[in-house]
């Protein structure tokens, strides 16, 4: 089936995620979609996928208008959106997760799991997976679990696979084999949308590009037309973003975090040396264990040898709470499932690493609590500045900010803070205001702040000086100031190729 995208359009309050957008994914075809994060690809995703209803604009399946789709009416049309992070029920067999919500019954009453073992031993052929349909889902690696779940949209019959991310947590080996999966599929008149940040993966499958950015299309090539050069050009529009300069730092200071000789499983040797005020981005492809490595200085995961001093003494960083006693603290790129407590108000949540300080007598002091609370959201712009109101009711980007003030609040002491993906899901006006944050916060507290991205126009916007790691070795370092986004992509995807 051909699916056509005609003026789509979705509006926040007065953020544009999606402005006139016009694309077309024909069948049979791999149609690349690129951009930064924010660009506007999840949420083109969520109209096709039928979880974000579009503000304007038509998509029409073989030339009729489905209007505003739903998850049932996308599936019944035939889409399938297959999400980074999988919707599989860890705790089903296969077999299971491939009829859920279909299930076949004998006489309408018995399960016929005889059948269903039957049809689902079939579509694993079809896609290539190792696993049996008894199998539980939980027990299977990253790569057969994804392929289980494109086995399930093709019982489904889908005819257009909206891929995002597809091989970001892949191994070479599994990355390989979807995209031989992938030029399989479209052989057999599939229709794919396949959302990516690997270049060498366009280079290979698509039959057809198109580059978002701010939630316009700015670019599109198709028939196989577009280069590498094209494609970085496009992605940074030419140009690196106007972002205030960084503040100047004492080159000559006392490092505030030093990393000697650091290795762990998959990662080092690493040094680094981070002087007051500031910024340095760790730069990346996913793989390039640029995540790793933040949690391995917050003591998350394990590391094997290496010095690490936080204002020329020993961090301890065994656990978390430990690195925290050593004054790291990491705000991590999921915010919902590793930061935040949905249910628990903006206070408590924004609060809760200061509140034994707070109190008296083991008494928590809601008074100052409050002051604290206050004086924290004016300095983020929180919005709503409303205590009692869950975490979860918030915007991406007020949730990330409330995530930001558990370390950047009158009672911190934080002296190294680690960012992984610090505006991760988080609109234009939002990411602006969090900069700020993180700007100031290292000038005025004289503190060092890490980050790890895989935007190039994050680097720019932020950083004073650039690692560019790949398979968990820096290998260059730059001064982000006189660099741009088109450099750091060309040599990031350089790296790639040569690999």
């Amino acid at each position: 089936m051909t699916v056509t995208i005609t003026g789509l359009t979705k509006r926040y309050g007065a953020t544009l995620a999606l402005d006139d957008v016009d694309l077309e994914i024909a069948s049979g075809s791999v149609h690349a979609l690129l951009g930064h994060n924010g660009a506007g690809k999840s949420t083109l995703i969520g109209c096709l996928g039928g979880g974000t209803t579009p503000s304007g604009g038509e998509i029409d399946i073989d030339g009729v208008s489905v209007g505003a789709l739903t998850p049932r009416t996308s599936i019944d049309n035939g889409i399938a959106v297959i999400y980074q992070h999988l919707s599989l029920v860890e705790g089903l067999t296969v077999a299971d997760n491939l009829f859920l919500g279909q299930e076949l019954t004998r006489g309408g009453i018995v399960l016929d799991r005889s059948e269903q073992n039957r049809l689902a031993r079939l579509s694993l052929e079809r896609v290539g997976a190792a696993c049996q349909p008894h199998d539980l889902v939980g027990e299977l690696s990253i790569g057969q679990r994804q392929l289980v779940e494109i086995a399930k949209a093709l019982q489904r019959d889908a005819r257009l696979l909206v891929l995002d991310e597809p091989s970001a947590a892949l191994s070479p080996v599994e990355a390989a084999n979807l995209a031989a999966l992938v030029e399989s599929l479209a052989a057999q008149g599939i229709a794919i949308l396949y959302v990516t940040h690997l270049l060498e993966e366009v280079m290979r499958l698509a039959d057809r590009v198109t580059v978002l950015r701010g939630g316009r299309v700015v670019w599109t090539a198709s028939d196989r037309t577009f280069t590498k050069p094209q494609l970085v050009a496009a992605i940074s529009d030419g140009h690196a973003g106007e972002h205030p300069a960084p503040s100047p730092i004492d080159e000559d200071a006392a490092a505030v975090l030093t990393v000697r000789e650091f290795r762990g499983p998959g990662l080092g040797p690493i040094d680094l040396a981070v002087r007051p005020g500031e910024i340095v981005a760790l730069y990346g492809l996913v793989g390039s264990s640029r995540t790793r490595l933040l949690e391995m200085l917050f003591g998350a995961r394990r590391h094997d040898s290496g010095e690490v001093l936080v204002d020329s003494r020993p961090a301890r960083l065994s656990s978390p709470e430990t690195a925290l006693s050593s004054r790291i603290a990491l705000v991590p790129g999921d915010r919902t499932t590793q930061g935040l407590f949905g249910t628990l108000p903006a206070m408590d949540n924004l609060v809760v690493r200061a509140m034994q300080t707070l109190s008296r007598g083991g008494v928590r002091r809601r008074g100052r609590e409050a002051d604290v609370f206050a004086r924290a959201a004016a300095d983020l712009s929180l919005r709503p500045a409303t205590p009692r109101l869950a975490a979860a009711r918030f915007s991406g980007g007020n949730q990330q900010k409330l995530l930001f003030g558990r370390w950047v609040n009158p009672t911190s002491d934080v002296r190294v803070l680690l960012l992984d993906d610090p505006t991760q899901g988080v609109d234009v006006g939002a990411r602006s205001e969090i900069y700020e944050v993180i700007r100031s916060f290292a000038a005025d507290n004289g503190a060092a702040v890490v980050f790890a991205t895989n935007e190039p126009e994050e680097v720019i916007a932020l950083a004073h000086r650039v690692l560019v790691m790949h398979k968990g070795r820096p290998i260059d370092e730059i001064d982000a100031r006189v660099s741009s986004e088109e450099h750091l992509l060309a040599l990031i995807h350089s790296q790639s190729s040569a690999a």
